[in-house]
C-alpha cells in the first residue's frame, strides 16, 4: 500500500506538472503578444511622423510603412498563438480540476478503505491470539504464587551453609614477643626462622593480621584450591589453628558462593534471533565482506587472550619456583590446578585460532574472488576531476559568473514563482533515471527499514552508487526500490 500510495502522488505530481507547464507557455505567448502589439503602436507612429515630415525621402517614407505592415502582421500572429495557448490551457486545467484530481483522490480514498479493513481484521487476530494466551498467563501466575508460598527461608540457608561452608578453624591465641630479651633478637643460623623451628611471628603478623579478620580489607587473593571449591578439606586443616598462607581468603570464598548461588536469566536477544538469519559460528551468514572483518575481531581475540594465559602461566612457574626454593612462602602443590587449567586454556584457544583463521583464509578467497570478478567486467580508468578544490579565486569567480548569469535571466512576472497547484510537494520524490545495471550474485532478504529484497541472478537497475558504507541502492523490475549490499552485486554503470 505504500508504494501504491506513493504511485498514486507520482501521478498527482506529472498532471501537476504539465498544467505549470502549459501556464508557462500561456504566460510567453501573452508576453510576446505585448511586446508584439507595443512594436506595431512604435512602428505606425514612426510611418505617420515621416510622412508627415516634408523633409523625409519618399523611400524612407515606403520603408517606414513597410515596418509598420510587417510589425502589424506580426502582433496578429502573436495574438491568434496567445488565443490558441489560452484555450489550450483552459482546457488542461478543467481536465486536471474536475477529471485527473478526482480521480486521483479516489484512487487514495479507496487505498485508504482497503487499508482500514485490514487494519481491522489485523486487530481481531491479535484480540484472538491475546484471548488464547490469556489463560496460559493465568495458570502460570498461579504456579509461581504457589512457589512463593513454599519458600522456606531457614532451610534454603541451611542447605545453602552445608553445601558451602568452608572448613575453616577458629585461629589460636597470638603468643607475647618479648623484645626486651637480648637471645630473642640475635638472628639464627636461619634468617627465615626462629631456633625452635617455628616461623618468625613478627614479620608474619604484620602481613597477615589483615587476613585473620574476614570481613577486613581484602588483599590480592590467591590461586584457588580445588579442595576449597569443592567444600571438602582435608583433615589436617580442621584439626587445628590455620596459617594465614594455607588457603584464600575467607572474603573470596563468600564471593564465590555468592556467584555460584546467583540465578543467570537467559537473555532475550539469544530468543529473538536475528530477523530470520541463524548466527553461524564462522559468521558464514553474514556478506562476504562483513564476515571477513567479523572473523578478523575474533582472530585478533583470541590471540590477546592467548598471550594472556601464556604471561600467566610464566608467572605461576616462577611462583612455583619460588615457593620451591623458599617454603616457608606457601605451598608449591598448590599451584598445581592452576598451571594445568592454564595449559588447557593455552591448547584450546590454539585449536581456536588456527580454526578462525581457516575460516579467515576462506572468507577472503571469495571476497578476492568477488573483486576480481567485479573489476574484470568494469574496470575502466578513473574520471578526472571536473571540479578545483574550493578556494578564494574560484568562489570569487563562481559567484561572479553566478551573478552575471542571474542578471541575465529575464525577471519572472508577478505570479510565476508560486505553482497552481502544490499539495504534493512535500509527499513527492522526482522519480531518478537509472545510472546502470547490476546483477544480483547471492540472494538477499530486505528485511530492514530503507532496503529491499532481490534473487540471484535477478537484474536490477542501479539508481545510486555505494557511497562508501556498503551499501548501494537499486531499483527491481516490479518498481521497489530501497538498498542491498554493495558485496551482493555485479555492477555495469552507463
Amino acid at each position: 500500500m505504500k508504494q501504491e500510495r506513493k504511485m498514486h502522488f507520482q501521478e498527482g505530481r506529472r498532471a501537476q506538472q504539465q498544467l505549470e507547464n502549459g501556464f508557462k507557455q500561456l504566460e510567453n505567448s501573452k508576453r510576446k503578444f505585448e511586446r508584439d502589439c507595443r512594436e506595431a503602436e512604435k512602428a505606425a507612429h514612426t510611418a505617420e511622423r515621416l510622412d508627415q515630415d516634408i523633409n523625409a525621402t519618399k523611400a524612407d517614407v515606403e520603408k517606414a510603412k513597410q515596418q509598420a505592415h510587417l510589425r502589424n502582421h506580426m502582433a496578429e500572429e502573436s495574438k491568434n498563438e496567445y488565443a490558441a495557448q489560452l484555450q489550450r490551457f483552459n482546457r488542461d486545467q478543467a481536465h486536471f480540476y474536475f477529471s485527473q484530481m478526482p480521480q486521483i483522490f479516489d484512487k487514495l480514498q479507496d487505498m485508504d478503505e482497503r487499508r482500514a479493513t485490514r487494519l481491522g481484521a489485523g486487530y481481531g487476530l491479535l484480540s484472538e491470539a491475546e484471548l488464547q494466551v490469556v489463560p496460559i498467563i493465568g495458570k502460570c501466575l498461579e504456579g509461581m504464587k504457589v512457589a512463593a508460598e513454599s519458600v522456606d527461608a531457614k532451610n534454603d540457608s541451611q542447605v545453602l551453609i552445608e553445601l558451602h561452608k568452608s572448613g575453616f578453624a577458629r585461629p589460636g591465641d597470638l603468643e607475647f614477643e618479648d623484645f626486651s630479651q637480648v637471645i630473642n633478637r640475635v638472628p639464627s643460623d636461619s634468617s627465615l626462622g626462629t631456633p625452635d623451628g617455628r616461623p618468625e611471628l613478627r614479620a608474619a603478623s604484620s602481613r597477615s593480621r589483615a587476613k585473620r579478620w574476614p570481613f577486613g580489607k581484602k588483599n590480592k587473593p590467591r590461586p584457588p584450591s580445588l579442595s576449597l571449591l569443592g567444600g571438602h578439606l582435608p583433615s589436617t586443616l580442621s584439626d587445628g589453628p590455620s596459617s594465614p598462607r594455607s588457603g584464600r581468603d575467607p572474603l573470596a570464598i563468600l564471593s564465590e558462593i555468592s556467584k555460584s548461588v546467583k540465578p543467570r536469566l537467559a537473555s532475550f536477544r539469544s530468543f529473538r534471533g536475528g530477523r530470520g538469519t541463524v548466527a553461524t559460528e564462522d559468521f558464514s551468514h553474514l556478506p562476504p565482506e562483513q564476515q571477513r572483518k567479523r572473523l578478523q575481531q575474533q582472530l585478533e581475540e583470541r590471540n590477546r587472550e592467548l598471550q594472556k594465559e601464556e604471561d600467566q602461566r610464566e608467572a605461576l612457574k616462577k611462583m612455583k619456583d619460588v615457593y620451591e626454593k623458599t617454603p616457608q612462602m606457601g605451598d608449591p602443590a598448590s599451584l598445581e590446578p592452576r598451571i594445568a587449567e592454564t595449559l588447557g586454556n593455552i591448547e584450546r584457544l590454539k585449536l581456536e585460532v588456527q580454526k578462525y583463521e581457516a575460516w579467515l583464509a576462506e572468507a577472503e578467497s571469495r571476497v578476492l574472488s568477488n573483486r576480481g570478478d567485479s573489476l574484470s567486467r568494469h574496470a575502466r580508468p578513473p574520471d578526472p576531476p571536473t571540479t578545483a578544490p574550493p578556494d578564494s579565486s574560484s568562489s570569487s569567480t563562481n559567484s561572479g559568473s553566478q551573478d552575471n548569469k542571474e542578471s541575465s535571466e529575464e525577471p519572472p512576472s508577478e505570479g510565476q514563482d508560486t505553482p497552481i497547484y502544490t499539495e504534493f510537494d512535500e509527499d513527492f520524490e522526482e522519480p531518478a533515471s537509472p545510472i546502470g545495471q547490476c546483477v544480483a550474485i547471492y540472494h538477499f532478504e530486505g528485511s530492514s527499514e530503507g532496503t529491499v529484497s532481490m534473487s540471484e541472478g535477478e537484474d536490477l537497475s542501479l539508481m545510486e552508487e555505494d557511497k562508501g558504507d556498503g551499501w548501494t541502492r537499486v531499483r527491481r523490475k516490479q518498481g521497489a526500490e530501497g538498498y542491498v549490499p554493495t558485496s551482493y552485486l555485479r555492477v555495469t554503470l552507463n
